[in-house]
């Protein structure tokens, strides 16, 4: 992918974006769609999924043959170049020792960010995920609601390609006709569950991802996405026919060279360099954003990764997109006379109710799924059923101990062996070996399911980030120091989470792997190890109470603007990206036309 080099920046620009996942991206297309000079910083190496994706390689061509490893958390086949848990050169801290209080922070230096090796699961928020304290008085309201940004949901879908179907359940909102594509077969197992799970009055229904089923139409869809704006709907047709329809062949944690699901690398960011208003600089670690003396935001500095140069770029206005807490790190490190605590930091709340998903999961054999044949749909990687949150009545009435919901997702099917997958079968073939093993491992292989919750975390006191005094990275830059802590809505959440899965498993006629546990504390995963965090720079109608107004922008700089999950007030149990793309279109729309008008 075409980049530039830090000597070949220009003067100025009209919008300075750090980051290029999907909020950067995202904020990037928009405004350069627009006619706005764009420069983009990413502080990982360029990377072209389409050239480097192993996605037609089998898993015996990996090293360890695909089992992860440190450097790998997700394999030979992780996207993730120079990321992960641990970043060399790029410690972060935790306040305390106890394994509950700790946060896990993964970051993915690379063009794209976690674009690349996401689960694309694209829900949108309901009614009530926006306005969660009016309902039950815990947590914190949104300044706006669904119907400000179901329009942004519309585009977002169309464009990256988002396929599912409508099922008309509460809180769970339908798209318009023309926005989704039509979903996959469901899995032979996920169709086994939906038939057995009816009897618990569980909703399975087809999951909404972001992976082509079909061509996207080149012909309709950029006018609607684009009206009135011919130029921007040529360059988006010319990047909609570069795209293929998935064939359900491989993992897509491999990537993908077809351009089937969506990352930035290949839906954002070829059009928006196509209309010669986008310069990318990779490598590029931003440090802080400057500021002259009314307080205005003038610029970024940054180390080139590959000199240990720093450099100084400016802009009218500047955008903060490169992942919730890397932002939060970014303007706490951004201090001056009128800003000590930290750019745009008067209320203190940067850095204040950071979040991440609720995770707990089990695990169980199905004998019904035994011998099954083999099926296309098994090769692609992610789960084409899951159920949403079903008990919101049982819920409000109390009856349920905590107060949010959560979304279950499976693992299913036969996709390709790794290794170790005979191993989990040890129970099952009783010591079998040679040709006996071979039948045997045939018999059980794709028997086995798993049962993921994902839900909504409240945000708390104790649940922030904040600047280490004593450690910086290897570029001098004071890294981040994390406080963690679960509420028992979110423990008890989990253990309501382990007893549903053992009841589907039962019900399904299979056999729990692993004894459900009672205790949420030790049925929940660490926080930050979804990877779903949000929260930070949380907005609100109130900037004594909050960081950002419901336009992402900052209260005390109104040229600094936060487009990634930092602004969000709740964490819903919806995996968050499609919400971050909306918000940011939206937003990005707002800093255009405040541009226009001379009052940015």
């Amino acid at each position: 992918m075409p980049l530039i080099s830090s000597h070949e920046t220009k003067p100025s620009y009209d919008v300075i974006v750090v980051g290029s996942g999907a909020a950067g991206g995202q904020t990037a297309y928009t405004c350069v769609m627009e006619g706005a000079k764009v420069l983009m910083l990413e502080a990982g190496r360029n990377y072209d999924p389409v050239s480097e994706t192993p996605m037609f390689q089998i898993n015996g061509h990996a090293p360890l043959r695909a089992a992860s490893t440190p450097d790998k958390p997700f394999g030979f086949y992780d996207a993730t170049i120079d990321g992960g848990w641990t970043v060399p050169g790029e410690p972060y801290t935790s306040a305390s020792d106890d394994p509950a209080r700790k946060f896990w922070w993964w970051r993915a230096r690379m063009l794209g960010g976690r674009t690349n090796h996401w689960g694309r699961i694209s829900l949108r928020n309901g009614p009530y995920d926006f306005k969660p304290h009016s309902r039950d008085g815990l947590g914190l309201d949104w300044p706006l609601g669904y119907e400000d940004v179901a329009p942004y949901y519309d585009k977002v879908e169309m464009l990256v390609g988002v396929y599912g179907d409508n099922h008309g359940l509460e809180n769970t909102p339908d798209s318009p006709e023309g926005c989704l594509q039509p979903p996959p077969a469901l899995r032979a197992g996920e169709q086994y569950a939906r038939a057995k799970g009816k009897k618990l009055g569980l909703p399975i229904i087809p999951i909404h991802r972001a992976v082509l089923t079909q061509k996207q139409d080149p012909d309709v869809l950029p006018k609607k996405i684009h009206p009135n704006n011919p130029r921007a709907q040529r360059l988006l047709a010319d990047a909609m026919r570069m795209r293929q329809a998935c064939f359900w062949a491989t993992p897509c944690g491999r990537g993908c060279s077809i351009k089937a699901n969506y990352q930035s690398t290949t839906v954002h960011l070829p059009p928006a360099l196509a209309s010669g208003n986008l310069d990318i600089v990779s490598n590029a670690m931003a440090r802080e954003v400057t500021t002259d003396a009314n307080g205005k935001a003038t610029g970024v500095i940054y180390i080139d990764k590959t000199t240990g140069r720093e450099h100084a770029v400016k802009g009218r206005v500047v955008v903060l997109a490169a992942s919730s807490a890397e932002s939060v790190r970014i303007m706490l490190n951004s201090k001056s006379a009128r800003f000590p605590q930290g750019i745009a930091n008067s209320s203190g709340l940067v850095g204040k109710y950071i979040m991440d998903t609720v995770g707990a999961s089990l695990g169980g054999q199905i004998p019904a799924l035994e011998n099954m044949p083999l099926h296309n749909e098994d090769g692609a990687g992610g789960a084409h059923a899951y159920v949403p949150w079903w008990l919101y009545r049982e819920q409000l009435a109390g009856k349920l101990g905590f107060a949010r919901g959560y979304h279950i997702e499976f693992g299913s099917g036969r996709q390709m062996p790794s290794l170790g997958t005979a191993a989990g079968m040890d129970a099952l073939t009783n010591g079998s070996y040679g040709r006996k093993f071979k039948e045997d491992a045939r018999r059980y292989y794709g028997s086995f399911m798993g049962f993921a919750g994902r839900g909504e975390m409240i945000p708390n006191d104790d649940s922030y980030c904040d600047l280490d005094p004593a450690v910086k990275d290897k570029w001098g830059i004071p890294v981040l120091r994390f406080h963690w802590k679960w509420s028992e809505h979110e423990t008890r959440q989990a253990a309501h989470m382990q007893k549903t899965f053992a009841e589907l498993i039962e019900a399904m006629g299979g056999k729990v792997r692993s004894r459900p546990e009672a205790d949420g504390a030790k049925a929940i995963e660490p926080g930050g190890k979804i990877i779903h965090e949000v929260g930070g720079t949380i907005m609100g109608a109130d900037r004594r109470k909050s960081v950002t107004n419901q336009w992402c922008q900052t209260w005390d700089v109104k040229n600094l603007f936060i487009t990634d999950g930092g602004p969000f007030c709740s964490n819903a149990d919806k995996n968050p990206t499609l919400t971050i793309m909306a918000l940011a279109w939206r937003a990005s729309d707002y800093l255009l036309d405040e541009l226009k008008k001379g009052n940015l």
